[in-house]
């Protein structure tokens, strides 16, 4: 499970991560629709949660707003024109969702100082650069299993 991978990885800040586990969701949005990558989403949420020991932990509750908040970006995302919106779009768009819904969450529940804001220009950065990293992959596999795809109809 990717949540559990991810968890083990050190990071530079605390509440930077990679996101590896949107890359699934990103695969199934594009496959199978926004119903069933809402799905994949929040039961990764919940399972990673009481895989990790952080189930209504505040952890729990900063993962699962920035699922919700990514989820809503990526119902609108589907619906701009794809000639010009993909994974990697759909991915940055998300990670800027997430992380935005965490900043909220942490600054009305977790830190109640304006403070907290300091840290967009970070959370920024690091939404960019996994948020392109990971729809990266994500294309990279969409492709691929379009070749499979492909592949298996040309041998029947």
């Amino acid at each position: 499970m990717l949540t559990v991978a991810e968890a083990v990885i050190p990071l530079p800040l605390p509440g930077v991560k990679p996101g590896l586990a949107n890359i699934v969701t990103l695969v199934v949005l594009a496959r199978w629709g926004w119903r069933e990558a809402v799905w994949v989403a929040l039961l990764r949420v919940l399972a990673g949660s009481l895989l990790l020991g952080q189930f209504l932990a505040p952890g729990f509750f900063l993962s699962l707003s920035g699922a919700l908040a990514s989820l809503l970006a990526l119902g609108v995302a589907m619906h701009l024109p794809r000639r010009w919106f993909g994974p990697v779009s759909h991915s940055i768009l998300a990670a800027f969702a997430h992380i935005g819904a965490q900043l909220v969450v942490a600054r009305i529940w977790l830190v109640p100082h304006d403070g907290v804001f300091y840290l967009v220009p970070i959370f920024s950065a690091a939404a960019v650069i996994f948020g392109l990293v990971n729809g990266l992959i994500a294309g990279r596999l969409l492709h691929e299993l379009q070749a499979l795809e492909a592949e298996e109809r040309s041998s029947e």
